[in-house]
């Protein structure tokens, strides 16, 4: 499966608006994948909203500002043909399997510094195409303070049944603490293939990187090295679930779900985003309407902040 079509692969139990009937989806071209439904493209707005949603709380501490890093965060966020085309390139250069964290989080005292290296290397959207061995990049992580690979679900976290719920001794997990197979609760996910290149970015960095994962109404963080630990305890089980890219191929991956109790609090809703009916015409004339998130405001929760300010004192 292409990168492109890896990245706005969507959970096939996760798949609730695609169209049926009246429209031939199966003959839909879009600059050139074909389309099936609007669940990709809500999927590519959800991302491109909940990274700024994130980006935008942490820069609002006044504390640290955010840098997008990894071609999820440095893709064009306003046109789903140049971000194909973006990830053609990517492809085109051989940087498919490397897997960069999507955001760093910087001091603010240093922004003057990273702005300017940023530029000097070619501006943001050239950073997953520069190798990290570079010096300038070099430069650049040099400062981090915690790298953040974004993860996003089409839910309001207080209103999920289980929401709530305590863990309790499990006799699937050795008897450790959790809850019965089908809960629906908010989870902070890890895929499997994600997981292990993530480590390893991570053991040749030397940044830490956290999971933040968000919720239409709030966020959770958890630290990759906690997750790892988690699974190695066998607190977290693996879980295989169905995967469908645009283009209708469909794959299995095994992914981690980690209940939000093993987490820390990241964010809460201040303002509530506004869902926007849109649609792309293809130059067939064939229309694909989908839903694009706008707007509404993340406030970051002060047990995140503790967080971050922690990793800041242990990199200085």
């Amino acid at each position: 499966m292409c990168l492109f079509e890896n990245v706005l692969g969507v959970s096939i139990e996760d798949i609730e608006f695609a169209l049926y009937g009246q429209i031939p989806w199966a003959d839909f071209w879009l600059n050139p994948r074909r389309l099936r439904g609007s669940d990709f493209l809500m999927r590519w707005s959800q991302g491109v909203w909940s990274e700024d949603r994130l980006t935008q709380a942490v820069n609002l501490t006044g504390k640290y500002f955010v840098l997008p890093y990894g071609p999820s965060g440095t893709a064009p966020d306003d046109n789903v043909r140049a971000f194909e085309l973006y990830f053609e390139r990517l492809e085109k250069a051989g940087l498919n399997e490397i897997k960069r964290p999507d955001l760093l989080v910087f001091s603010k005292s240093d922004e003057p510094y990273i702005l300017q290296t940023v530029e000097r290397l070619g501006g943001i959207p050239e950073l997953p195409f520069i190798p990290e061995d570079k010096p300038l990049i070099q430069a650049l992580l040099a400062r981090a303070v915690v790298a953040v690979e974004c993860e996003n679900s089409l839910w309001k976290a207080g209103q999920m049944p289980d929401y709530g719920s305590e863990l309790r001794p499990q006799r699937r997990l050795g008897g450790q603490p959790g809850l019965k197979k089908n809960a629906v609760l908010p989870t902070v996910i890890i895929k499997q293939e994600d997981r292990e290149r993530l480590m390893d970015w991570q053991r040749k960095a030397g940044i830490p990187i956290h999971i933040w994962h968000v919720f239409y109404d709030m966020a959770f963080g958890l630290s990759l090295s906690d997750a790892e630990t988690l699974i190695e305890t066998g607190r977290i089980e693996p879980t295989v679930q169905t995967f469908q890219a645009p283009g209708g191929a469909v794959s299995r991956k095994v992914i981690y779900k980690f209940y939000y109790h093993y987490a820390y609090p990241l964010g809460e809703s201040t303002e509530e985003p506004r869902l926007i009916a849109d649609h792309i015409v293809d130059r067939n004339g064939h229309i694909l309407p989908f839903v694009r998130f706008e707007g509404g405001q993340l406030r970051l929760r002060a047990e995140a902040l503790q967080v971050i300010d922690e990793l800041s004192r242990s990199r200085s």
